[in-house]
């Protein structure tokens, strides 16, 4: 039975979850408001929360210098396809490791995991010379292989822990039914993970968007996405703050507005198979 918690407790919570929210989302307020700040204003010391002059010109001024939507396809080219890539190779690997018996499932799965722990940089050079000789560099092709690699052992690993969560009798019941693998895993098992895939999804879909490191040394102008973009306001002249912030509010937008209104599935995914 489930213990019930005191009104002052549950006050207090919801204050004190209020306020680590607050915290978390302070940097994203304040990029917006320096977004539409005049560049004078948005170095000002001491700093101008709310009595500035208010102005769209640094919309205006980074939409004229880039081209937007380019960068904003080649993220959603990569974000997406390095989604469904891994998908094709982690939903077979997940169900192998959940459903075949095998001893050292454990210890392949933090071996996977593992190699998250290395620095990208430790990487860099064997991957760009390889990109380089074989006509990868600054393509979206291979962006969409890395992408995909990175990003690999956290949906084997997410997709292992939600079909962990599927009693097997139900895939022996199919098989006695004359299922094969292919219409087990498609017809039987990836129905019943949906809120654990989709999360999986939504989840890699973020981390693709967000990805710095490799979008920048592996690419040039061809297939550079969203973060290429924020970076191309970093100038030998200096730091302009103000378009430096309305171009980080133009890149985080549409994944800012996929996360709002894709959260309840997310948390349901999240959240899938923990509580019998």
């Amino acid at each position: 039975m489930a213990r019930a918690i005191s009104t002052p407790r549950k006050v207090t919570l919801t204050a004190v979850a209020w306020i680590i929210g607050l915290l978390i989302f302070f940097p994203i307020l304040w990029t917006i408001l320096t977004s539409f700040k005049p560049e004078a204003q948005a170095i000002a010391d001491p700093p101008m929360f709310l009595s500035f002059d208010w102005t769209l010109e640094n919309y205006a001024v980074v939409q004229e210098r880039s081209d937007y939507l380019r960068y904003l396809m080649n993220s959603v080219f990569l974000s997406i396809g390095s989604t469904v890539l891994g998908l094709l190779i982690a939903v077979p690997a997940a169900w192998s490791m959940a459903f075949v018996p095998a001893r050292r499932t454990k210890d392949v799965l933090m071996w996977m995991l593992s190699t998250k722990m290395m620095p990208p940089v430790g990487v860099l050079v064997p991957i760009y010379l390889i990109f380089r000789d074989t006509g990868l560099l600054d393509s979206r092709v291979g962006l969409t292989v890395v992408l995909m690699l990175i990003n690999l052992p956290i949906i084997i690993w997410m997709l292992y822990t939600y079909f962990r969560e599927i009693p097997g009798e139900i895939l022996e019941a199919a098989r006695m039914d004359g299922a094969g693998l292919k219409e087990e895993i498609l017809y039987v098992l990836t129905p019943m993970a949906v809120p654990g895939i989709a999360s999986t999804i939504l989840l890699n879909i973020i981390l693709a968007w967000n990805e710095a490191f490799w979008t920048l040394n592996l690419t040039a102008a061809n297939a550079a996405p969203l973060t290429a973009f924020i970076a191309s306001y970093s100038s030998p002249e200096g730091l302009f703050y103000a378009k430096l912030s309305a171009a980080s509010i133009m890149a985080i937008a549409p994944i800012l507005i996929m996360g709002w209104f894709s959260q309840k599935q997310l948390v349901r995914g999240l959240t899938f198979g923990a509580v019998k």
